[in-house]
């Protein structure tokens, strides 16, 4: 393969048929993948609302990151030279932030984390000033360029801002970031994201987050001497929970189908969709930790309250997300009333009973999340299958 010219005219990707996910694309996540790794790394100690409070945040920019770059791909690329290093900047950029995020947030390190997102930013930042050469594009790109410019500024201050204050500046920033692609909603319609290819990178992310969970899942093995039968189930059975969140995903909430952007309501539902993946990604993180810590205990201890209450609200979080991602797609053969409503209904009941339930054997709780997912799963297929056969009569 010949060497990629330094620079060429910024192209429209969205036009492009059979948009596929690149191999820089997939080499970008495996940065991430360290990230995630290192961002939850205390949690397996500290799995408390504490340590869930300094990870949703560290999480939540890991995850921004990661979703602006992707979504800033999946409409623009040339593959310059250009383009290539301000990717590399940005993956050194992440690895910096996973280097920096095992400590607390009022420590130097979340200083040092932000300083490093707001280069991530930064660079992005660059990326579309370059999109602005598209006279189609120059709305769009301009939002976003002037919001993420001016969050990255206040990303980059806050890191010689002392604490409390740098937690307020953060607030205003991650405020502005988030807003900025609602800003631009109106040109999404114009510049569409690629009806497949983003699909395709949430999904490839959320496998990201499931085999982390699976890694946490093999600690919890490792830590078994003896191999008793309790924890020989509890991990069979977390195994199998994370299997079930992976079909209830691709298959029941149908959340890696082709989205296309052809008008206002479907932006909406666009937008929407994208910001559901980060509570779902947090909760699976969250989730496979407690996978790990109850296949940990499951021979000699019952699950304590805290315990019981950040694993089972994870599930809870897990399954109304997958209920609003299938909502999403304005299919009523997917996202039927009795779905979505079992669906939220399962989640309440799962949150109020983790929040109320005294020290429980793990292999117990692990099949009882086992059992309700299962069962929301077969629902969510049950008016796919009916469409199916309703297509085939006809």
């Amino acid at each position: 393969m010949a060497m990629p010219a330094m620079l060429v005219p910024m192209q429209l990707r969205s036009a492009e048929r059979g948009r596929k996910v690149t191999w820089l694309e997939l080499f970008f996540d495996l940065v991430f993948v360290a990230a995630v790794s290192q961002v939850a790394s205390p949690l397996h100690e500290h799995y408390t609302l504490g340590g869930l409070a300094r990870l949703a945040p560290l999480f939540a920019l890991i995850w921004w990151a990661w979703t602006g770059h992707s979504v800033f791909a999946t409409r623009f690329d040339t593959d310059d030279g250009v383009q290539r290093g301000l990717t590399l900047l940005q993956m050194f950029a992440v690895a910096i932030m996973a280097a920096n995020a095992k400590d607390a947030l009022d420590s130097r390190s979340s200083a040092g984390f932000a300083a490093a997102y707001s280069i991530v930013r930064f660079m992005l930042v660059a990326q579309y000033a370059r999109a602005r050469s598209l006279p189609v594009a120059r709305g769009l790109a301009t939002r976003y360029l002037v919001g993420h410019g001016l969050a990255a500024l206040l990303w980059l201050a806050s890191a010689v801002i002392p604490v409390p204050a740098r937690f307020a500046v953060w607030v205003v920033a991650f405020t502005i970031d988030l807003g900025t692609p609602w800003v631009a909603v109106r040109h999404s319609v114009k510049v569409p994201p690629d009806a497949s290819h983003l699909p395709e990178r949430f999904g490839l992310f959320t496998l990201i987050l499931l085999g982390e969970s699976v890694v946490a899942l093999m600690r919890g093995i490792e830590s078994q001497e003896n191999w008793p039968v309790e924890a020989a189930v509890s991990a069979f059975l977390g195994m199998a929970l994370l299997f079930v969140l992976w079909w209830w995903y691709f298959d029941g909430a149908g959340a890696a189908e082709e989205r296309p952007v052809r008008n206002h309501r479907e932006a909406i539902r666009f937008h929407i969709w994208s910001y559901a993946h980060f509570p779902l990604s947090l909760g699976i993180v969250v989730l496979g930790v407690g996978i790990e810590r109850s296949v940990t205990a499951a021979a000699h201890a019952s699950l304590e309250r805290a315990d019981l209450l950040l694993m089972t609200g994870a599930a809870a979080l897990v399954m109304a997300t997958m209920g609003g991602i299938a909502a999403t797609a304005g299919k009523p053969t997917t996202a039927g009333p009795v779905p979505l409503a079992s669906t939220m209904i399962a989640a309440l009941l799962t949150s109020l009973v983790g929040a109320s339930s005294p020290p429980t054997p793990p292999v117990w709780i692990i099949a009882g999340l086992l059992l309700l997912s299962t069962l929301l799963l077969s629902v969510w297929l049950g008016p796919t299958r009916n469409a199916s056969h309703r297509s085939v009569a006809a």
